[in-house]
């Protein structure tokens, strides 16, 4: 990611109406009618004491809905509520499959509300409606798979040393913070608090103040499904108070943040003060790499998807596209060309590719980096600014643009610049590709594009990165772990370790013989 949890603020103390929206669509009209101002603080629905925030629609620039955020006492109520809650409900030392139980019903509300989800989602993002139902889907499955994970995870007893027998068990911390970011807010909370809850635990949810709808819509969710009251608190607000205050309450066993570098860093230093475990996912400045043996059709369609979906707004986005010397130029022609037929437009459109950025702001602050590396040599094969499409004038839109001329060593090859701008750069050989990849602080993602999965397999094991694609790239799958190197995070997330990573161990030693000690001489 490329914000800062603070950066993410969009506030205002201007009175602006719309509690309930609906938009229009080339399929209809999409109802969003879950924009209430209230915020869920331990179980109640109550008006926020802090900051009006006002949601802005990106393909428009229009409010669309305004909340009053949370202040850092609901942190401290949220915490002592939750504590309370995980001993009145039990749900600490529930069975396994009782805790699942919920968990499914979950899963299930959100795949049923799915539409609500990616209409909601759409407007508060900007992003596709195609992207936006995926995303929905997705989360309703990490709940499933966090179920059935938690249904048949085990403990073990591990090899005897002596006449007794170990254990190693594992229990619930009490209360986590999860801190999640604006460009998959569906997705990433629930790959936060389904196994967050799974463990044992109870969630206080700080989602971004640019995106906090669906964030709230799931607590109802979650609420219909039967989720204990004071389980799951969602206190939409600003990093520098509200996530501030979270990451420091005493009563916090841990925090799970995916977001900015920066921010990641003070709250690693937080952290560190508490002796608090903590989860980061931060930012990457991803390398796709073309082989000169790779299907170039299949490997143009994976650069285009790598770096444009999501409208680059992606901490995975392979923003670096490194392609060897002998196709370079042919590969880098069609890269331009089909960057150029991508299709710009609002997300809900279905036809549309690549939509609008998150804001205004945001949207200006990535045209500024491409200025500055144009400055600096840069040369712009396709894109560089904003649509001259009058439909598009009010939107924060950006064309998708491909930049070279530069080497790895230029801040546009070395700064995340999170929106749809990719550099391409010439490669000689492997050890040539493998150096310029790993010439960065990030080591988060890597696409690899060959048909010789020997060298595949060497470049992935050479380059340093928590996750590579061979011949795909931007897939994903809840039951395999998710992790960063580097200044790209600390801790993985996904997989059947997720839920162990929200407990503490802890190892139990049962005597079998009965028989004292014999440093005290009995």
């Amino acid at each position: 990611m490329k914000t800062p949890m603070d950066f993410q603020s969009r506030t205002t103390t201007r009175p602006t109406a719309a509690a309930t929206v609906s938009f229009p669509s080339p399929g209809g009209r999409l109802p969003v009618a879950d924009t209430v101002d209230e915020i869920y603080v331990a179980g109640r629905w109550v008006r926020g004491a802090g900051e009006l925030i006002e949601s802005v629609d990106p393909a428009t620039g229009e409010v669309f809905a305004t909340l009053h955020g949370a202040v850092p006492g609901d942190v401290d109520n949220a915490v002592d509520a939750g504590r309370r809650a995980v001993a009145a409900s039990g749900w600490a030392t529930m069975l396994p499959h009782e805790r699942a139980a919920v968990l499914y019903r979950i899963g299930n509300a959100v795949e049923a509300h799915a539409e609500r989800i990616a209409a909601l989602q759409t407007i508060d993002t900007g992003k596709t409606l195609a992207e936006t139902r995926a995303l929905a889907h997705s989360a309703a499955g990490t709940f499933r798979y966090t179920a059935a994970a938690l249904e048949t995870a085990e403990e073990v007893v591990t090899p005897p040393r002596g006449p007794f027998v170990t254990v190693s068990t594992y229990e619930p911390m009490g209360v986590v913070g999860a801190i999640t970011p604006w460009n998959s807010p569906i997705a990433s909370d629930a790959q936060k608090i389904a196994p967050a809850l799974a463990a044992g635990n109870a969630v206080v949810s700080k989602p971004p103040v640019w995106t906090p709808w669906v964030t709230l819509l799931l607590a109802r969710l979650a609420e219909d499904a039967g989720l204990p009251a004071g389980l799951l608190s969602v206190l939409p607000g600003p990093g520098r108070t509200v996530g501030d205050r979270l990451a420091r309450h005493p009563g916090i066993g841990k925090i799970s943040f995916t977001g900015g570098t920066r921010t990641g860093r003070t709250l690693a230093h937080v952290a560190a003060e508490k002796l608090m475990p903590i989860t980061l996912e931060l930012g990457g400045k991803s390398p796709t790499v073309v082989f000169e043996d790779a299907d170039l059709e299949q490997a143009l369609a994976g650069v285009l998807f790598g770096i444009f979906s999501s409208s680059g707004q992606s901490c995975i986005a392979g923003s670096r596209v490194f392609v060897h010397r002998s196709i370079h130029d042919e590969f880098v022609a069609r890269l331009v060309d089909g960057a150029r037929a991508l299709r710009v437009g609002p997300g809900t459109d279905p036809a549309t590719q690549v939509a609008p950025m998150v804001g205004h702001e945001h949207r200006d602050a990535v045209a500024a980096m491409v200025d500055d590396a144009v400055r600096t040599g840069a040369q712009v094969l396709c894109g560089g600014s904003v649509p001259d499409d009058p439909a598009l004038a009010d939107g924060a839109y950006y064309l998708p643009t491909v930049l070279a001329g530069v080497d790895n060593s230029a801040t546009i090859c070395q700064e995340e610049v999170f929106g749809p701008v990719a550099v391409v750069l010439p490669f000689d050989d492997e050890s040539d590709l493998v150096a310029q990849a790993n010439d960065t602080v990030y080591g988060l993602a890597c696409g690899i594009w060959t048909a010789d999965y020997r060298r595949a397999w060497r470049t992935a094991k050479a380059i340093q990165a928590g996750t590579v694609w061979v011949n795909t790239y931007k897939q994903f799958s809840i039951s395999t772990p998710f992790s960063g190197l580097k200044d790209s995070g600390i801790g993985t997330e996904k997989g059947r370790d997720g839920i162990r990573s929200y407990m503490n161990q802890k190892s139990i030693y049962l005597d079998m013989s009965g028989a004292p000690l014999p440093w005290a001489g009995r």
